[in-house]
């Protein structure tokens, strides 16, 4: 295991899909995230958590474009997407999912995911292994959004993102809203889209389930890094477990 110091280094990966580097944004006059760096592989799921208020749900809106960026880039694939308008990020592979507003309710899961796949060609190639991915959504095709249960429209909400494909998705809260008994499943749902190839960067206030699934971590605190390492060392840090997960015997 990494000696604690070891996490509180953010390394700069020269391997990476995502590359987030010195980002500064906010709402209005209120500075909210202060130089953040991140990096997420290749199919990888990369877990971003820390206290209310420290900036993650902030962190996916400067990333999909949805903030300004003050400061700092963010490149993907190596490309500069920092200038890049949010409806064209699908052309450079990314996917987002908020945790709220992420369906259309009042249109049936088939229209989602056509609106989903509007841009994409091959669409009815990439339903049918959508179809594979979250079967219940095929035997829900002709069902208005809203009347889905939260599991089930969180798989719509993933699936309309991942109809266009992207190299790397970023899902806020996957399981924000879901009865306990469905958590483990909507993890289980991250894990399937990485084993398909798709990398995930992920926002989640359950870190111990999370952090079960995730390759690696970024902790947030007042806008700004404090800790960065594998799930599993972060699971295991003293620092991190008494800060930001409560201690539990084990």
């Amino acid at each position: 295991m990494a000696a604690e110091a070891d996490l509180d280094r953010v390394p700069r990966l020269d391997d990476a899909l995502l590359s987030v580097r010195g980002v500064e944004t906010g709402y209005g006059d209120l500075q909210v995230l202060r130089g953040v760096d991140l990096d997420v592989r290749a199919e990888e799921i990369v877990l971003v958590f820390g206290p209310n208020g420290a900036g993650k749900s902030t962190l996916m809106r400067a990333i999909y474009r949805l903030l300004p960026l003050w400061a700092g880039t963010v490149t993907v694939g190596g490309t500069d997407v920092s200038a890049v308008e949010t409806d064209d990020l699908v052309d450079y592979g990314v996917g987002y999912v908020p945790q709220t507003e992420n369906v259309f309710p009042n249109l049936t899961v088939s229209e989602n995911l056509d609106i989903g796949g509007a841009a994409v060609s091959g669409s009815k190639r990439r339903r049918a292994e959508l179809y594979d991915l979250f079967p219940r959504l095929e035997e829900r095709l002709e069902q208005r959004a809203s009347t889905l249960s939260g599991g089930e429209r969180q798989m719509l909400a993933m699936a309309r993102a991942l109809m266009a494909d992207p190299d790397v998705l970023l899902v806020d809260e996957p399981s924000a809203g879901l009865a306990p008994q469905l958590v483990d499943r909507a993890f289980d749902h991250v894990q399937r889209v990485r084993e398909e190839g798709t990398a995930v960067l992920m926002v989640e206030q359950n870190v111990r389930a999370a952090l079960g699934v995730a390759d690696r971590g970024y902790v947030l605190d007042m806008g700004e890094n404090r800790f960065e390492g594998p799930a599993d060392e972060l699971l295991a840090s003293d620092a991190v477990r008494d800060l930001y997960l409560g201690r539990r015997d084990d």
